[in-house]
Formats: structure tokens, C-alpha cells, sequence
């Protein structure tokens, strides 16, 4: 365990501090007339990914040092950690820039996701979106928080849904023809749409009650907003009913869906 800090909760609230620094150098880039690349997957990829991920890498390494840590663009130019994913109890999932495409569009749907996996499960997360101001961290039962622009860190948790069907929360980038199957067998009173895993933080923040993905997703865009909603109350599970879990071979995700109180 990482105990330099004396507590979880202490740890957390480092995290944050790491997310919102992360997020200021994302939004220095974001305000200004930045280029945008592609990585061999064809995904987009800007100087805000790569200053957000340098910044996060260098205070884990402080924060919880010798650790391992998996990062999106650090993968994505071959740094995956050597060894068997399984074999490690702990390590850290990083994704400095969710919805790259969110802000490439700038819709401001964008997030820093920063989450600690232990034995497959995610146990801490923090979810920052810098351009709305909203933060979202959670590190075990009960503990999930959101904050609204400089306000303190206030309790959220998941909703039972209303009687007149569900609030459904879809992807604003990446829904298709499955989903749309997988929904019209619901009974469903609204749907709408997010980026990023501010999906996951609607679900947690008892705004939402269902979101499913049936797409591609990777470990490091999930586990911070997966912590959050277990904190919350709420689950994840694959379609075949049972809990999603972390540190895959190829680190892909399975088809999910996300529920609160459902």
C-alpha cells in the first residue's frame, strides 16, 4: 500500500491536486491554436495528451513511487510495463486527455482520468473535466465526491430509476447500431448524451441510471470513472452480468454497462 501520505483519503486528495495540475497545462494548450496528429490506431492525439501525461507520470512516481504505471500515450509509443498485468497487485491506470476528440471539437467534454487498480479492481479514481470545472473522485464505498468549479468536494451517489423508465446516458461520439438494439428493448424515459467519462460521473452523480458501451474501449479510459461509480453505489458490469475487471492482457475492455441503483 501506498501509506506516505497516511491515509487513503490523503492519497486521494493528492490525486486531485495531480488531475487539476494536469488539467491546467491541458487547458493552457486548449486555449490556444493547437495541432492535432493521429497515432497508428487513426486516433487523434494533441500536445495537451502528452504535457498532461508528463505531469501525471512524474507525480505518481513521487506520490506512490515504484508502482507501475500504464499510460495511454506511453503505450501508445511502446512503454507498456514488462510482465504479466495479472501478476501485479497494484498499479495505476492514466489517461490524460479522455474524448481527445471532445476537445478537438472543444465542446469542453473532456477529462483527466487517473485511477489505482489492486487485485483487477478499481480502487481509487479521480475523473477531472477542466473545461467545465468539474471534479470527481472516489476511492472505496461511500466515498464518492464531486466538486463544481472552486466549491469543496460534496457527497454523490447513484439513484433507484423512476417509475416511468430509464434515464440512459450514450456516448457523444461512439454510438451505433448495437447500442441502439441494446436500448430498444428498455424502457426508457430520456437519453442523453455525453463525452468522455462524464458518462460514468452522470451515472454516479444519481443524474443518469444506465450507460452502455458495445465498442472498443481500453482499460485507462474506464477505471477512474469506474472507481467513481462503485464509490457511488453503483456497478459495472460486462453483458454477460458479471463485474468488469482490470489488468486484461491486451488491457481492451469487454462490452459494459453501467448502472446505478438498476
Amino acid at each position: 500500500m501506498a501509506d506516505t501520505l497516511g491515509s487513503r483519503a490523503a492519497l486521494a486528495d493528492a490525486i486531485v491536486a495531480l488531475a487539476h495540475e494536469a488539467g491546467r497545462a491541458i487547458m493552457e494548450v486548449y486555449n490556444s491554436d493547437f495541432a492535432v496528429t493521429h497515432k497508428g490506431d487513426a486516433s487523434p492525439v494533441t500536445e495537451a495528451d502528452v504535457r498532461g501525461e508528463k505531469i501525471i507520470l512524474a507525480g505518481l512516481a513521487r506520490l506512490d513511487p515504484g508502482t507501475v504505471i500504464v499510460a495511454e500515450e506511453a503505450v501508445a509509443e511502446g512503454g507498456l510495463p514488462q510482465g504479466d498485468p495479472v501478476s501485479w497487485p497494484r498499479f495505476w491506470l492514466v489517461d490524460p486527455l479522455d474524448g481527445t476528440k471532445e476537445f478537438v471539437a472543444r465542446n469542453g467534454q473532456f477529462t483527466v482520468n487517473i485511477a489505482l487498480i489492486e487485485d483487477g479492481i478499481p480502487t481509487m479514481g479521480v475523473v477531472y473535466a477542466p473545461a467545465i470545472a468539474e471534479t470527481y473522485v472516489g476511492f472505496g464505498p461511500g466515498t464518492a465526491r464531486r466538486a463544481i468549479g472552486d466549491g469543496p468536494l460534496e457527497p454523490i451517489s447513484v439513484r433507484a430509476p423512476a417509475e416511468e423508465g430509464l434515464v440512459v446516458v450514450a456516448s457523444r461520439s461512439h454510438r451505433d447500431g448495437r447500442t441502439d438494439e441494446f436500448l430498444s428493448k428498455l424502457k426508457i424515459k430520456d437519453l442523453e448524451t455525453a463525452g468522455s467519462s462524464l458518462k460514468f460521473c452522470i451515472i454516479a452523480a444519481g443524474n443518469a441510471d444506465l450507460y452502455p458501451r458495445l465498442g472498443t474501449t481500453m482499460e485507462w479510459d474506464t477505471a477512474a470513472g469506474h472507481a467513481v461509480v462503485l464509490a457511488a453505489g453503483g456497478r459495472v458490469d460486462t453483458l454477460d452480468g458479471e463485474p468488469m475487471r482490470y489488468a486484461k492482457p491486451t488491457f481492451t475492455n469487454p462490452h459494459f454497462v453501467v448502472r446505478g441503483a438498476v
